[in-house]
């Protein structure tokens, strides 16, 4: 039946939610699998730019892992944004995560789960006893933590003791976590300056566009989505989404999305254009997909830079003076 897909199959600026309409990430889902169900489960740093797809890619596995394993029942996988006010303190995460637990189904078939979660206050030790718990009983929870930068504007929550409980949890096997950023987890160690080893503990996962073929299959839905379903787009259209965003997942999102709307209301391809570049400006450009005076520049100072690292080397192979001593000279007047 077609009554669950939604009548628009195109979604800019926001996570996808239908399964079905989710797109490619094959590769990525498939090593994000292969970790969890490994016998030694390692924690995931999922790291790209705004609107890449982090938000949908961890929703996605964790609205389809039970189709990925062979035993869903010893995984009790959730999805968490910490954006979410709950989450501005340690006590309100560990509420958060154990809502989210109760909801699952593997938790839900099991009173022995559930019980655990009951606890109050439900804090620091009552989440480690909960996952301990878990482990006994042959179940790894998972923790889909989506936008985790937001948890460091509250350093006097999220401190080391934290990182350290999570790192604690991590290097017993008792946890696995996949978190996303828009950096890799490190860079926000030093910028916060925090001592925890939590932050050395990941496989990081660096998501970049999608392939010509998942690209084309976006354009191309709800067909393949469903059996019996046309493209909301013909052909024409799908080629000039594709010109617009490339194999950006967003950008392609955003193009057909303003070519189906454009359809309805009767515009033409100039006020998609239009619409388009004035909705795509706060995407981060690739260097190559700069504007050509941009690119230019750059490629200006590039060369200068390298033309004086030859000149450098030069001289400091003809001069008898060491390089160092010459810079003093020339630039400090010794």
């Amino acid at each position: 039946m077609t009554s669950s897909l939604p009548s628009r199959p195109f979604v800019a600026g926001s996570k996808i939610t239908a399964p079905r309409l989710f797109v490619g990430r094959t590769e990525e889902l498939d090593f994000i699998t292969s970790l969890m169900i490994d016998m030694q489960p390692v924690s995931i740093n999922v790291v790209g730019p705004r609107w890449i797809g982090k938000s949908s890619l961890l929703y996605h596995f964790f609205q389809t892992y039970e189709q990925r394993v062979a035993e869903p029942m010893r995984y009790a996988v959730i999805y968490l944004s910490l954006q979410d006010a709950r989450c501005q303190s340690e006590d309100g995460f560990y509420q958060a995560v154990a809502r989210q637990l109760w909801l699952n189904l593997t938790v839900q078939k099991s009173v022995a789960l559930v019980e655990p979660l009951r606890v109050k206050p439900f804090n620091r030790l009552a989440f480690c006893a909960a996952m301990g718990h878990y482990k006994r009983l042959g179940v790894l929870p998972v923790l889909c933590l989506d936008e985790f930068g937001p948890l460091f504007r509250y350093p006097q929550e999220f401190d080391n003791g934290f990182f350290d409980s999570l790192r604690s949890l991590m290097e017993s096997r008792v946890l696995m976590l996949v978190v996303a950023s828009h950096r890799k987890l490190e860079f926000y160690q030093r910028r916060h300056q925090l001592t925890s080893a939590f932050f050395k503990l990941w496989q990081v996962l660096i998501l970049g566009e999608l392939t010509e073929q998942e690209a084309q299959e976006l354009v191309a839905l709800p067909a393949g989505a469903i059996a019996g379903v046309t493209s909301a787009l013909n052909k024409q259209e799908q080629r000039f989404v594709r010109h617009l965003g490339g194999r950006h997942p967003y950008l392609l999102q955003l193009a057909a999305s303003l070519l189906y709307e454009a359809r309805q209301s009767r515009q033409d391809s100039t006020w998609v254009k239009a619409e388009f570049e004035k909705q795509a400006r706060h995407v981060p450009k690739p260097l190559w997909k700069a504007p050509k005076h941009t690119g230019c520049l750059v490629l200006s100072i590039s060369g200068v830079m390298i033309l004086m690292a030859i000149a450098l080397l030069v001289i400091s192979l003809l001069s008898p003076t060491p390089l160092w001593e010459l810079l003093q000279q020339k630039v400090l007047g010794r």
